[in-house]
């Protein structure tokens, strides 16, 4: 839940991801095959937006950014669920306000930190949406910059995702190789690893591995509980950028890996607990998406 926010330009994007209808199924602990949940199965639509904007910044002799910034994101999903013999989540919709800070503190160490607060909802009745919607967060990580394409980091992340502040673990990787062909790997708002090859200065065609998901934070029967909803997915990945106008227009056709969806209860047990396994399985998967660079 660390608002992963980073030292870049102005820049505002949008998504609309579509991940296709399959069945629904339960993994039990240990070595059982998987359990098919009757004729249970479901589909999604997943809108997401995001803003960024550094409030100042400057750069050392080594091109390392001292900045200060905030963050905005927000996603809408609708789950199309089907044949469910239980009440399942059918949207979430998630708020995000965050502030960041960079420092270089050496030549090979840099400080990535911020602090957020966001808004985790089964619901867009916002008459509806309560403190125990409500979470904060904040981290910071400490960057090592091995070379020129390598950075790794560590750290802290404290959230509010329990009921209370609790202390997790941070871990930023940021790798890549540039040029007409590309490789990237980054762990940092999610996943996102990807080689591609730059056909001139404005088409580019990657092949992508993505991890993304959303939570609504709910009472459901009497108890506070977490429906968490995420998905792996891998495809090609377009990207044509129009000109200098700052503009670029990405895609994505592949296929849904894996969409574990499922609700867990809001304490520390229950988030590591081995028997809410439950997710939909492989399906077809596509997106379009802007973004803007000021």
């Amino acid at each position: 839940m660390l608002l992963g926010l980073g030292a870049r330009a102005q820049q505002l994007s949008f998504k609309t991801e579509y991940i296709g209808n399959s069945g629904y199924y339960y993994l039990p602990p240990g070595e059982k095959p998987r359990e098919k949940i009757g004729d249970a199965k479901g589909s999604a639509m997943v809108y997401q937006g995001a803003f960024s904007m550094p409030l100042s910044m400057k750069l050392n002799a080594n091109n390392r950014p001292t900045a200060w910034g905030v963050g905005l994101g927000a996603a809408y999903v609708s789950l199309k669920n089907q044949n469910f013999s239980q009440h399942m989540v059918s949207e979430i919709a998630n708020l995000q306000l965050g502030v960041y800070h960079l420092r270089p503190l050496n030549d090979k160490w840099s400080m990535r930190a911020s602090v957020g607060v966001g808004i985790f909802t089964p619901t867009t009745d916002f008459s509806r949406i309560g403190f125990k919607n409500l979470l904060g967060s904040g981290g910071v990580v400490f960057i090592r910059h091995l070379n020129p394409n390598l950075d790794i980091g560590g750290g802290v992340a404290i959230n509010s995702s329990l009921g209370y502040p609790m202390v997790f673990p941070a871990v930023y990787v940021n790798w890549r190789h540039d040029g007409k062909f590309d490789v990237t790997i980054e762990l940092v708002e999610g996943l996102d690893v990807s080689a591609g090859y730059g056909f001139n200065d404005r088409f580019k065609l990657s092949y992508a591995l993505e991890m993304n998901g959303q939570v609504a934070l709910l009472t459901k029967d009497g108890k506070d509980v977490i429906f968490s909803h995420q998905y792996i997915v891998t495809g090609f990945r377009p990207e044509l950028t129009l000109g200098k106008t700052g503009l670029s227009i990405t895609a994505m056709a592949g296929l849904n890996l894996f969409r574990p969806a499922t609700y867990s209860d809001r304490t520390l047990k229950g988030v590591f607990a081995g028997d809410n396994d439950y997710h939909f399985s492989a399906s077809p998967y596509a997106s379009v998406g802007l973004k803007m660079k000021f």
